[in-house]
């Protein structure tokens, strides 16, 4: 009967730490996704901008540059969203925060980043239905001629990876003792870094 309570024990250990270690990967390859594409992102609209006013200074307009600079600003805009929600980084009341007991902090905590991440998947959900509803007119834009619902596909899927971000920060308060702001950010005063770098 022991033995059995043993392994039964150890089983749980093991399981979880594999679903820490499932969740470690999981947050260094959307970490790696969510930089690499800001990073690209930003150089290729300073590139294409930069580009641009060369070229029509010295000869003409690269024609499609304001569509591709639009949808960078798009890329960018949405996949920041999900980069600082699970950074910690939007707006918020962080001094009246630092002020409460521990307790209180992390209902506050709990109650933002619920009301956070119901909002940000309703936002999805209309992102989804305005993407849905281009597809369905088959706008395209004028420069380029592609349809306009690809273009607009990030904005439900950074509104949706927001929300998870937040659905994250309460079951990361939920697993841990202490205070967590988001998933990966404990306290305003900690050192910051990037997961993997």
């Amino acid at each position: 009967m022991r033995m059995n309570q043993e392994q039964d024990r150890e089983t749980k250990e093991k399981l979880k730490e594999n679903t820490k270690n499932v969740g470690r990967i999981i947050a260094l390859v959307i970490d790696w996704f969510e930089v690499a594409v800001l990073s690209i992102g930003i150089a290729a609209l300073a590139i294409l901008l930069i580009a641009n006013v060369v070229a029509r200074t010295f000869f003409q307009s690269i024609y499609y540059a304001d569509e591709v600079s639009k949808f960078l600003i798009i890329l960018i805009s949405f996949v920041g969203v999900s980069y600082a929600a699970r950074k910690a980084r939007h707006i918020r009341m962080g001094a009246f925060l630092d002020l409460m007991p521990p307790k209180l902090e992390k209902i506050f905590i709990f109650v933002i980043s619920a009301i956070n991440a119901v909002v940000l998947l309703i936002m999805a959900w209309y992102g989804f239905q305005y993407m849905n509803q281009m597809r369905i007119l088959g706008q395209l834009t004028s420069a380029l001629q592609v349809p306009y619902w690809t273009f607009m596909i990030i904005v439900p899927i950074g509104f949706a990876s927001a929300g998870i971000q937040y659905i994250r920060t309460i079951i990361k308060n939920i697993a841990e003792k202490d205070v967590w702001l988001s998933p990966e950010q404990q306290s305003e005063y900690e050192e910051e870094g990037t997961i993997g770098y």
